[in-house]
C-alpha cells in the first residue's frame, strides 16, 4: 500500500503476530484510502477472529471502517469470556491439535477433530456447515473467508492451551458425559451388556462401565483415571461447571 500513515496500536496480546520490529507500542502503518480497517490489521499479521473492538482516534468503528491518513487507531483482543452468537457454542479443532480436543471431550465440551490433515478448505467448510468455532495455530486457516467463527490457540502446551480456550469462551463443564475417541455421548452400561467388549482382567476388576453411543468404546475407572480426574478437577476449580463422577 502506498498513502499516508496512521498510528496503529496493538494490544499487548496480539503483538505475537507480527514481525518482530512492529512489536512497539505505537507503530505507523502506510494506508492507500481504499482498504478497510480490517484489512490493515490483517495485513500487519493479525487475524480478525483474535479483534475484539477498534478505536479510531478513540471512538469505535467497524471492521469495514476506511482508515485515512494521520488517525490512530487502537486494535484490543476480544472480551473474555467471548460470546459467539448464532448457535449452540461447539468446537472444531485443526490436526495439530488432538491432545486439546481429548481433553475438552473428557470435560464434556462438543468438540469434533480430524485426526488426519484434510486441508484447510475442509476445515473452513465444515466450521461453516456445523457452526463450530475453528481452533488452529494456523494464522493463515484463521483468515480464511469462509469460516464460521475462529480463535488462534496461543500455545503449544495443552494445559495452558485447555485452560485459554476454557477462560476466553466459558463453555458449560459437563465431564465424563463424551467420548474422547469420537466426541459422541456416554452412558452408563452393566458389565455383561459389554462384557464381550472387555478382556477377562477388566472383567474382574471393575464393576462400574460407560459405553459410547455412536463408536460403542467401553470406558471404566482404569490406571488413568486418576490423571484424568486431576484434568476435570482442575478444570472445575477454576472456570466452575458440571460435576466430577
Amino acid at each position: 500500500m502506498n498513502g499516508p500513515d496512521i498510528t496503529l496500536t496493538l494490544a499487548p496480546e496480539l503483538r505475537v503476530f507480527t514481525a518482530p520490529n512492529r512489536r512497539g507500542e505505537r507503530v505507523p502503518t502506510t494506508v492507500d484510502g481504499t482498504s478497510s480497517l480490517g484489512h490493515v490489521v490483517e495485513s500487519v499479521g493479525v487475524p480478525l477472529t483474535e479483534v475484539g473492538r477498534l478505536l479510531v482516534d478513540g471512538d469505535e468503528a467497524p471492521v469495514a471502517y476506511v482508515p485515512r491518513g494521520g488517525e490512530s487507531v487502537e486494535v484490543l483482543g476480544p472480551p473474555r469470556p467471548q460470546e459467539v452468537p448464532g448457535a449452540p457454542l461447539r468446537f472444531l479443532l485443526d490436526v495439530h491439535l488432538g491432545t486439546l480436543a481429548r481433553r475438552m471431550r473428557l470435560l464434556g465440551i462438543d468438540t469434533a477433530y480430524e485426526n488426519e490433515d484434510i486441508g484447510d478448505p475442509a476445515l473452513a467448510t465444515r466450521s461453516a456447515a456445523e457452526r463450530r468455532v475453528l481452533l488452529s495455530r494456523d494464522r493463515g486457516l484463521l483468515r480464511r473467508r469462509e469460516i464460521w467463527a475462529g480463535a488462534y490457540v496461543y500455545s503449544d502446551n495443552p494445559d495452558e492451551q485447555l485452560r485459554d480456550i476454557l477462560g476466553r469462551f466459558a463453555p458449560e463443564l459437563t465431564p465424563w458425559t463424551r467420548c474422547t475417541a469420537c466426541n459422541g455421548t456416554l452412558r452408563a452400561a452393566d458389565k455383561d451388556s459389554v462384557g464381550d467388549l472387555l478382556e477377562g482382567g477388566t472383567q474382574r476388576s471393575y464393576d462400574v462401565f460407560a459405553q459410547c453411543g455412536d463408536c460403542e468404546r467401553v470406558y471404566w475407572r482404569g490406571a488413568h483415571h486418576a490423571r484424568l480426574e486431576l484434568i476435570v478437577s482442575e478444570a472445575l476449580a477454576e472456570f466452575g461447571g458440571g460435576v466430577t463422577a
